[in-house]
């Protein structure tokens, strides 16, 4: 009975679609049809800039950067344009070439230092010497990108190349190489960096600033400078509640209906720039040119405004934007406010990487950790 049904469907469909055919050749007005297997030029721009739309500036830059160097190291090492599939063996190479490694007590890498200095003084590398294993990694995931999008065979994802990065991870952890985080801004910290906005309409924007990306639950740099003053709703005097529309770990905007809180100081700061520079639509942070507010800051602004404050507080250690979600999460820790409602303000998704943070500042207060007391022991 149920393959009747199916057959009886089935010739149902097929009269459908013919009949809509017809319907529609009927209507027919004249533009050229496309081939099936070949992407008109014109949609292929048109796809080109939906992908530049959906992707947020800084990633672009990074990845844009990434293909240079690529594409540069591999001139100075083969004499050729960078091909596409690479070859496995030319990954390989780039791994030695870039990731340090120890012979005879000594860290050594493969990079030519005539190559080396060449990359240095083309611009493509700051410094001479092995980059970070970060770096590294992140060029290869650069590449593994490039060949997906053209629909060309991965090499990343070769077994050499991935077991050759898995050995080199854990040959950086057996020798403590591991990523040093930037120093977290916890409260304290944060108001001694608050205690020098007092220049003005700069001091003004940036105490707004510092407040809102830490209270609104450590909002990433990107996410600081693209806020508009549309994506605000006023409660009342003290309280503002941001629409976060879009972030790293929602660029679709699905989480968008979950509104961000400014209460007490926080929004107090954020109303006092709203007024003092007069705005009342569009970017919320702007730059400030002699007494003029003028266009929208750019992500780094960021981390140059929270390197400027750290150094005129005194604070000693390596501070930058991301120390600002760092040190909320540290707080939060500290402060002993549940994991679940802390990582609801940053947006974190994995709990992994959240705890890291959450449990930094919640240390202090574990009573697994100090099940010795105080080191003294009753005598009775």
């Amino acid at each position: 009975m149920c393959y009747i049904k199916h057959i009886l469907m089935e010739k149902s469909l097929k009269r459908t679609s013919a009949a809509t055919a017809k319907s529609a050749l009927s209507l027919y007005t004249g533009v050229p049809a496309l081939n099936p297997h070949v992407l008109h030029e014109q949609a292929e721009a048109s796809v080109r800039a939906l992908y530049q739309a959906g992707e947020s500036a800084n990633t672009a830059r990074s990845y844009a950067g990434a293909l240079r160097y690529w594409a540069a190291w591999f001139r100075l090492r083969y004499r050729a344009d960078l091909p596409l599939p690479v070859p496995v063996a030319v990954l390989l190479q780039f791994v030695v070439d870039h990731v340090e490694r120890v012979e005879g007590g000594a860290r050594v890498h493969d990079l030519p230092p005539a190559i080396d200095e060449a990359l240095v003084q083309a611009g493509f590398k700051d410094h001479q010497g092995p980059p970070k294993l970060a770096t590294v990694t992140h060029r290869l995931s650069v590449l593994s990108k490039a060949h997906t999008l053209k629909g060309q065979p991965n090499p990343v994802r070769a077994t050499e190349v991935q077991e050759l990065m898995r050995r080199v991870r854990r040959a950086h952890a057996k020798r403590g190489d591991l990523p040093r985080p930037k120093q977290a801004l916890t409260k304290d910290p944060l108001e001694a960096l608050l205690a020098t906005c007092t220049d003005g309409l700069i001091g003004v924007r940036d105490r707004a600033l510092l407040l809102f990306a830490w209270a609104s639950g450590g909002r990433r740099r990107s996410e600081v400078t693209s806020a508009l003053v549309e994506q605000l709703i006023a409660i009342d005097a003290n309280t503002y509640l941001f629409r976060l529309t879009h972030s790293k770990t929602d660029q679709t905007g699905a989480g968008s209906h979950l509104e961000k809180p400014l209460v007490g100081t926080a929004a107090t700061a954020l109303r006092a720039w709203l007024e003092a520079a007069g705005i009342t639509s569009g970017p919320i942070f702007r730059r400030i040119r002699g007494s003029l507010v003028a266009e929208a800051l750019q992500p780094q602004a960021v981390r140059a405004i929270v390197k400027r404050r750290a150094a005129l507080a005194g604070l000693n250690g390596d501070y930058s934007a991301h120390s600002l979600r760092s040190g909320f999460m540290t707080e939060a820790g500290r402060q002993n406010v549940p994991l679940g409602e802390a990582m609801a303000l940053t947006g974190h998704r994995s709990v992994q990487t959240a705890v890291r943070y959450f449990q930094a500042g919640a240390v202090e207060k574990s009573q697994a950790g100090n099940l010795l007391g105080n080191g003294t022991r009753d005598s009775k």
